[in-house]
């Protein structure tokens, strides 16, 4: 099941262009930022809607073989997560329970760019670390969820999505930099209502096929920062 395969909750046909920018957490396709290698650049090949077009990368991204070494599978169930301690690029706002607005200016840009932002970092797994942020998209007639992963993850199994025990589906990462990989998505109403309502949304990373590592992002104060967010 992929993110809106039945009721459109994941469009990446529609996120190309946003108006955020925070050095490190976001990006657009029009960013200055340094360009991913062939192989980062590369999102995993999913089941898509009409119009969604993806290829599939020459080789899934692992962790150094050092890292490996060191570090035994990981059940596909949830790992607990904590606030990250560094706070995030730009002005915060405002905050919202576990979520902060967090606001900059962009290069170019005649006004502050806004987002909802809350990042994570797993308890037992301390090099797994996630940001979660809601922005508004180009023409600020939606809202998109954007979500930065670690690099040394496998690419061809996408990003999961869990509400309260709800398996909402996966989507694709589109493209890795230096500071990690990201997916994103426009926030459709129907997931926005979950979020709105929910106790905690697990996003599900893989780094074998088989099994999954579950972090956990609170959504307490959620429904606050969304209406705050201009």
């Amino acid at each position: 099941m992929t993110f809106g395969s039945s009721s459109g909750l994941w469009v990446a046909s529609r996120v190309a262009a946003v108006l955020l920018l925070f050095p490190g957490i976001a990006f657009s396709a029009e960013s200055a930022a340094p360009q991913p290698s062939a192989q980062q650049q590369q999102p995993a090949q999913q089941d898509q809607l009409p119009g969604v077009r993806a290829q599939q990368p020459d080789q899934p991204q692992a962790a150094p073989e050092d890292e490996q070494e060191q570090q035994p599978p990981t059940a596909a169930q949830p790992s607990r997560a904590t606030p990250s301690q560094p706070k995030p690029p730009g002005t915060v706002k405002s905050t919202h329970g576990a979520w902060s607005i967090v606001c900059d200016k962009p290069n170019g840009a005649s006004n502050d760019q806004c987002g909802l932002i809350q990042d994570v970092v797993a308890e037992d797994r301390p090099e797994i670390t996630l940001s979660v942020i809601v922005l508004n998209s180009a023409d600020r007639k939606s809202k998109i969820l954007r979500v930065r992963a670690p690099l040394n993850i496998l690419l061809p199994n996408g990003l999961g999505l869990n509400i309260d025990g709800k398996d909402i589906g996966r989507v694709n990462f589109t493209r890795c930099f230096s500071d990690g990989c990201y997916a994103e998505a426009i926030l459709e109403d129907a997931l926005v209502k979950t979020l709105r309502t929910g106790k905690t949304a697990t996003f599900i990373l893989f780094q074998t096929p088989e099994e999954g590592i579950g972090i956990p992002v609170e959504l307490k104060g959620f429904a606050e920062g969304y209406d705050a967010l201009q």
